[in-house]
């Protein structure tokens, strides 16, 4: 069975999917698009999963960002200025433009990690099975 097929977490969490049916988006527009960049469903239009469940619910997510992005930022500035050389200035430049093109997947991403930490997959869900 691979990683990213229906059912597994890696498929939701990368898909952007939600968590308990894997079938909705949990995000109306795509994470490259410019227009409500950062508006999340309220709830999941097939299974009705409430996406907003409390106020502060996604400090968590915010959180597994700051951890991501920390080890990310380390590992890229070694990558390029250890590895291959090039000067400090030009691997930060580097990390910024790349911070910068991606904030918008790394923030949705790091919302659907946490939901799928604090929610599971329900295959009778999916199936629309009430």
């Amino acid at each position: 069975m691979s990683i990213f097929k229906k059912g597994s977490k890696a498929y939701s969490i990368f898909g952007l999917k939600c968590p308990r049916c894997h079938e909705a988006d949990l995000f109306e527009t795509g994470s490259f698009s410019m227009q409500k960049s950062f508006d999340m469903r309220n709830e999941c239009p097939h299974c009705g999963l409430n996406l907003m469940p409390e106020p502060g619910y996604y400090f968590g997510a915010m959180f597994i960002s700051y951890i991501f992005m920390g080890w990310f930022s380390i590992g890229f500035i070694a990558i390029f200025h250890w590895l291959l050389g090039w000067s400090t200035a030009v691997s930060f430049a580097l990390l910024i433009a790349f911070c910068a093109i991606f904030f918008v997947y790394i923030f949705r991403l790091a919302r659907s990690i946490w939901l799928n930490i604090n929610f599971k997959y329900d295959p009778f869900k999916a199936k629309g099975v009430k």
